[in-house]
């Protein structure tokens, strides 16, 4: 692939429309149809983007290829830019998952099945397109049936523009506001937007993960500013404030203000940053970044046990590092990508009462390598490790039966995953993964204290994966 500089940005997009608007351009969801370009345009194999999707997202989502309804004031400035066709779309995952071994039955007796039909797993509905000159967005309403509701998901508001430098170099810079620390970011080496890009909800998790590892995910609103110097330096730095989906204070009835009978609300501001570089030669695309936050915050409760948000907090300061290399050729994709994540824990909100020790850390690593043929056909080996400090009190060491406990207090989880894909068209992918563990909540072998194995978890997971 070779280097497309910012300022002929446009003119490479109006090249690639004329060359995918035709009767075999299989398009993806909105922004194939903002754009009339075909899903290999801007991805690898959906959902993972190439460089030119990148830039399509630092740029706002914004580029298209419509007719628009325009108006302009006095002066020849744009008051309104709308396509005539609104870039909506629908994800659907129809999913069959089989555990090892089944679960304990919490009615006391017998145990659960050991497979789980997912129909659907999830449904979605997109907004994913411009709004107006310069500002775009990626809207995400899903129903999930693990939770039996529909609620917003991951989403992303971002204006973005254009400073041209010297010859054949640009900025681009621009602010997006997100509900999930890492959505905005440009990379599938991150956790909002890495691998794997699909996983059942019918199996079990381990105790132990870093906030920006997913934990805050639709619980914040983000505001940050990034720039990008000629598409291959990257820098961002932002902040997040508890906006939780679902709770209701208890005076007023609605939304907020939140009161203690939340859990895990952010004190103030939690700052989050990102530094990033991409080289790209002939058909290799590398990148090497490193991304980080910093939270406080307030353990809270839950209605029927409220507690103060007032006094100590408990601070999570998280630092990575990751790493993204594509090589993409007519025939033949492959990727690699890693990230590595190491969080530092000060518990003065839940020492002693809920946590054994003050501090604590946790890291967390995971790499996986795909390879794609004539992105029809494709295979994923991943691995994965989460391992920290032991604290029975952090990590539920109990007396009683329970399937995501530890009987030592150790989150130490590590295994592998792997993959087998097809698709038939660019939008459509299905796909066979197993994912098997080698220690599960601090063990091997009777890791809950009540015999059952890490090994008892591993599933198979089955799923035809639609957008349109």
């Amino acid at each position: 692939m070779t280097h497309i500089h910012p300022p002929r940005l446009v003119a490479v997009a109006v090249m690639l429309c004329a060359a995918f608007i035709g009767p075999k351009a299989h398009a993806v969801p909105s922004f194939a149809r903002q754009t009339g370009l075909a899903c290999e345009a801007c991805h690898t194999v959906f959902p993972e983007l190439n460089h030119f999707g990148r830039m399509f997202k630092a740029n706002g989502y914004t580029l298209d290829n419509l007719k628009q309804v325009r108006d302009i004031n006095s002066e020849k400035e744009d008051m309104l830019l709308l396509s005539t066709l609104a870039p909506l779309s629908a994800m659907v995952q129809v999913s069959q998952t089989w555990l090892r071994q089944p679960l304990p039955d919490l009615s006391g007796s017998g145990v659960s099945q050991t497979s789980t039909t997912g129909f659907p797993q999830q449904l979605s509905l997109f907004y994913a397109g411009k709004i107006a000159p310069h500002l775009g967005a990626f809207i995400q309403l899903t129903y999930d049936n693990g939770a039996g509701s529909i609620g917003m998901d991951n989403t992303d508001l971002r204006y973005a523009n254009m400073l041209p430098l010297a010859e054949d170099h640009a900025l681009i810079y621009g602010i997006s506001l997100n509900n999930n620390p890492t959505v905005q970011d440009l990379w599938n080496s991150v956790p909002a937007w890495g691998y794997p890009f699909a996983a059942s909800n019918a199996t079990v998790s381990p105790l132990a993960a870093a906030e920006i590892d997913g934990t805050l995910a639709q619980d914040v609103a983000g505001l940050s500013a990034y720039v990008m110097w000629n598409e291959s330096l990257y820098g961002e730095v932002g902040i997040y404030h508890s906006a939780k989906q679902g709770a209701a204070n208890g005076v007023t009835g609605e939304a907020g203000p939140l009161d203690g009978a939340t859990s895990n609300v952010i004190k103030g501001a939690s700052p989050y940053w990102r530094i990033a570089y991409e080289h790209q030669w002939r058909r290799n695309d590398l990148e090497i970044g490193v991304y980080g936050a910093s939270f406080q915050l307030y353990p809270g409760g839950s209605p029927d046990a409220p507690v103060p948000l007032t006094g100590p907090v408990n601070r999570f300061t998280d630092v990575a590092e990751d790493l993204q290399y594509q090589f993409i050729g007519e025939r033949d994709l492959f990727t690699l990508q890693a990230t590595h994540i190491h969080e530092s824990m000060h518990l003065d909100a839940s020492f002693p009462a809920d946590a054994s020790n003050p501090s604590n850390s946790l890291n967390t690593t995971r790499f996986n390598g795909t390879y794609y043929y004539k992105r029809k056909y494709g295979a994923t080996l991943a691995y994965f490790s989460t391992t920290g400090s032991t604290d029975p009190g952090l990590y539920l060491s109990t007396p009683a039966p329970g399937v995501i406990t530890s009987a030592n207090g150790s989150p130490n989880t590590r295994g592998w995953i792997g993959e087998l894909d097809y698709l038939p068209w660019l939008n459509v992918k299905l796909s066979l993964q197993y994912t098997g563990y080698q220690s599960f909540n601090g063990g091997g072998t009777n890791y809950d204290g009540f015999g059952r194995s890490a090994s008892a978890n591993d599933s198979t997971y089955l799923l035809a994966w639609l957008a349109f």
